[in-house]
């Protein structure tokens, strides 16, 4: 089994502070690498108020141009690639109904969970954080799938982004067998994030993954693309699916 990937819906922006490129080269990259559909998912801003972490995402009066910039390129490149407009989203509780209010009149295709931090906002803790505590563990997939409840969301992204540094303990095991049994009834795909292959992260996790593929449910490939030339990177794409032999996971490509 080989996977052409075709179509990707994790793509960023410079506007979140930690990505590289223009927007019109991701396009081009994109078309470059043989998509069919790519999504802009930049992480999204926060209304007016909000104690924003400028290395983490885009400011409130960025949206506009953020919004203008993929749609001006969606029609200039309509007939060499679908291009969709997303963003990339942490579910904060407190603030959700205000973001929801905020985003509105845009007209955005889809919306993508990734969940970075556990606490009520940019300036809690990291999920990617190492850490021992399962209070911590509990938290996140508690708030993971307090997201995934709200029908809001394309995808999961990085599922498996919490550092837990007992990952063969039973807690680990316990609440991701959750998580995944919370994502295959809810019908939401998990991501295999593939920036985290390529820079050697502390995931995707394995032992994630083997719960994933006993559980079932759906798996996504996403580039998460911070610079243009991360939308070709065959290796790994190629270590994604010898993850989805290894465990027996059924990967989807075309969700929109």
């Amino acid at each position: 089994m080989s996977i052409l990937l075709k179509q990707n819906y994790h793509m960023h922006t410079t506007r979140c502070g930690h990505a590289t490129g223009e927007d019109r080269a991701y396009v081009e990259a994109a078309i470059a690498a043989g998509y069919e559909t790519v999504g802009f998912s930049d992480h999204t801003p926060f209304p007016a108020g909000y104690p924003r972490n400028e290395y983490v995402r885009m400011a409130h009066d960025q949206l506009e141009g953020y919004v203008s910039s993929v749609l001006s390129l969606q029609k200039e490149y309509q007939n060499d690639i679908r291009l969709l407009l997303g963003l990339e989203v942490e579910y904060y509780p407190n603030w959700f109904e205000a973001w929801q209010k905020f985003t509105s009149p845009y007209p955005f295709d889809y919306f993508l969970l990734g969940q970075h931090y556990v606490g009520a906002d940019d300036n809690s803790y990291y999920s990617g954080r190492p850490t021992n505590d399962p209070t911590v563990l509990k938290k996140y997939v508690d708030r993971c799938i307090a997201g995934m409840k709200t029908g809001m969301f394309l995808y999961l992204a990085h599922p498996d982004l919490l550092d837990y540094q007992r990952p063969n303990s039973p807690e680990y095991a316990s609440e991701m067998r959750r998580l995944c049994e919370a994502a295959k009834e809810l019908h939401v795909p998990m991501e295999i994030n593939l920036l985290g292959i390529r820079e050697n992260r502390p995931y995707p996790k394995q032992q994630f993954w083997k719960i994933a593929g006993e559980v079932g449910g759906d798996v996504v490939f996403g580039v998460d693309a911070h610079s243009p030339d991360a939308l070709s990177h065959p290796a790994s794409v190629a270590f994604a699916e010898d993850m989805v032999r290894r465990y027996g996971l059924h990967h989807v490509q075309n969700l929109l």
